[in-house]
């Protein structure tokens, strides 16, 4: 590692099992807030495992670091698969941690805002928080959005995590339109893993465990959803237990299963790409048709049983698909702003893990996660910033969105909902992150932090508020609210009630060669109709920026209304694709089901509990 910035000004803080030796040039900077907590109870942390320092107890905080900007490290893997090269986005970029979760307690909004004080003042150049809330969700972003507007006022990139409640809709969290908000996915690897059963019939399903020698046949049992209490150590000690899905996951089932001493879990799920590491049980994930094919044979057979295998390691055989589990948009507090905003690895994700954890303490750890994705995203913030770092957080967020991907190896990326289907904008934003066009996106959709501020000026907030929070004088100007959504110049265009015809501007900056030609191309949303003016643009020495209008109108064959249809809108110099994703909802007049309104005002939360995720 190079000399620290010398523009650092942190500290490394001391606490339990901490001490300042701890930090080095890799891990610059520790702090931990603990005062949200105790303001609840000032004894609160004596009923948990914590302890009052930035040492991570869960292992959350540690993964997260690692999988941002770890170090290279050969020879990693996890209970025998994944094995490789282990590196973070950004393994060169220097970390400091700032510790506002507590085990089992969650995160308080006063922790999470002190800590953003602290890293603005601190000097960071990246801030990435793998926190979200469940639904219902209030405010521009939560309570913490005020502390994301001062850090991106002072050219800080902010990247949040979508949220975990997917796969249903208005579901995505941290929606503020100045932070980069990431969806899951999963990635072209997987972890096959073999069983046979007593009729000689052999399955194959995706687990994390390697034996060390054959496994000999275990008796099979069925153990319906397996929730814990239910399982009799009497009937089902030393067996196999099938398990069908419950909500709550293979993890629930393993451990019904360890409390009724079986000896593994074959976990029948719909299309999840859910996987967990029992310890020492294999837990195996299977379809629900291979799972209904295993009951069949436990009812049919007198004495059922089954083999396992080790699980494989196979890269490169499965297309990426977005997360189950990775919320969804719209957004229910601001609909016109496109949330999650681009997707990223964060399905069966390795990276480093505390040993002081109590949850599988070790080195590393498989997890899954938007909390997995959005470091991913963060390391290569980190790299952008290098490449360019004049660039502001709206033109590196403007970069990847219209960079991103929706096709893989000639596949259109799907959606995990239960049965697979190809992913909206909803779903992954502009798309799966694509990083190397990104350094070169041709022309950005930038945002200065007047445009911000409009957006507060939407959301309800005064004039007299967001003066005092810009630290100067503004006046939200006379425009509708749902204008000024509408027209705040995002990588995206979301319209979620078409009446008639409505009149959207965006500008683009040209970041590429001084003189070039864009041409236009558009995939119009089902059901609309585009005119968009001008359909070519041309930038040289004197002109880089320039503004188009597009006019969205309901087709007249348009019959079925209250439903969201998906387009793109592209420029092309022949070299660059620089595309942005468009959702459309068409509305009658007298249309209320399901219409969300753009007005309102909104306060900020101040007590609310976030979790890691």
């Amino acid at each position: 590692m190079g000399p620290i910035p010398t523009k650092w000004r942190g500290i490394c803080q001391e606490g339990v099992h901490f001490n300042a030796s701890n930090c080095n040039r890799k891990l610059i900077g520790a702090r931990w807030f603990v005062g949200g907590q105790k303001d609840k109870d000032p004894h609160i942390l004596d009923r948990t495992d914590e302890v009052e320092s930035p040492l991570d107890v869960s292992g959350h905080g540690t993964h997260t670091a690692s999988t941002a900007a770890g170090s290279l490290v050969q020879n990693v893997s996890f209970m025998g698969v994944a094995t490789g090269v282990a590196k973070g986005g950004a393994p060169r970029a220097h970390i400091a941690v700032y510790k506002v979760c507590w085990n089992n307690l969650g995160c308080t909004t006063a922790d999470i805002l002190g800590a953003f004080d602290c890293a603005i003042s601190d000097g960071v150049d990246v801030i990435s928080a793998s926190i979200a809330n469940n639904p219902p969700f209030v405010a521009s972003g939560d309570g913490y959005a005020m502390g994301t507007f001062h850090a991106v006022a002072k050219g800080i990139v902010v990247v949040f995590s979508a949220g975990n409640a997917g796969p249903v809709t208005q579901t995505v969290d941290n929606t503020a339109p100045w932070i980069l908000t990431v969806a899951a996915g999963t990635i072209d690897r997987s972890f096959p893993t073999k069983f046979t059963l007593g009729n000689n019939a052999t399955y194959t399903g995706q687990a994390l465990y390697r034996w060390e020698n054959i496994t000999p046949f275990y008796r099979l049992a069925y153990g319906g959803s397996c929730i814990p209490g239910t399982l009799d150590p009497n009937l089902f000690a030393g067996k196999v237990v099938l398990c069908f899905w419950d909500q709550r996951g293979i993890q629930l089932a393993d451990k019904s299963v360890a409390e009724a001493r079986g000896a593994g879990v074959i976990f029948a799920q719909p299309p999840t790409n859910g996987l967990a590491s029992c310890g020492s049980r294999p837990c195996i994930a299977v379809r629900y048709v291979i799972g209904t094919k295993i009951l069949h044979y436990i009812r049919s057979e007198s004495f059922p049983i089954v083999r396992l295998s080790s699980s494989d390691t196979s890269i490169g055989k499965v297309v990426p698909t977005i997360s189950y589990f990775s919320s969804r948009g719209p957004s229910s507090l601001s609909p016109a702003i496109l949330k999650p905003d681009i997707a990223a690895p964060g399905s069966d994700i390795l990276a480093a893990w505390s040993p002081a954890s109590s949850d599988q303490p070790g080195e590393y750890m498989i997890k899954s996660g938007t909390s997995m994705a959005g470091p991913h995203i963060s390391g290569i913030v980190a790299l952008l910033k290098v490449v360019h770092p004049d660039w502001g957080p709206a033109a590196i967020k403007s970069a990847l969105v219209t960079t991103a991907a929706n096709i893989y190896g000639g596949w259109n990326i799907e959606e995990e909902s239960g049965v697979r289907k190809l992913a909206n904008p909803f779903d992954y934003g502009g798309g799966y992150v694509n990083p190397n066009p990104a350094s070169d996106p041709g022309l950005v959709y930038d945002m200065s932090g007047t445009e911000n501020a409009l957006f507060l000026c939407a959301m309800g907030y005064s004039s007299q508020y967001i003066s005092a929070m810009i630290n100067m004088t503004f006046t939200c100007p006379q425009t509708s609210s749902s204008s000024i959504m509408l027209n705040l110049n995002l990588p995206s265009i979301t319209i979620p009630n078409l009446r008639g015809t409505i009149p959207i501007t965006r500008t683009v900056t040209n970041v590429g060669a001084v003189d070039a030609d864009y041409s236009l191309s558009a995939d119009v949303p089902r059901g609309m109709s585009m005119d968009i003016f001008p359909e070519v643009l041309s930038f040289n020495a004197t002109t880089s920026k320039l503004s188009f209008e597009v006019n969205f109108s309901v087709a007249e064959q348009q019959q079925i209304r209250g439903f969201y249809t998906f387009g793109r809108l592209t420029w092309s110099d022949g070299f660059h694709n620089v595309t942005i994703p468009i959702s459309v909802r068409t509305t009658h007049d007298d249309d209320d089901y399901g219409d969300v309104s753009l007005e309102g005002n909104y306060n900020i939360m101040t007590e609310d509990v976030h979790l890691p995720l």
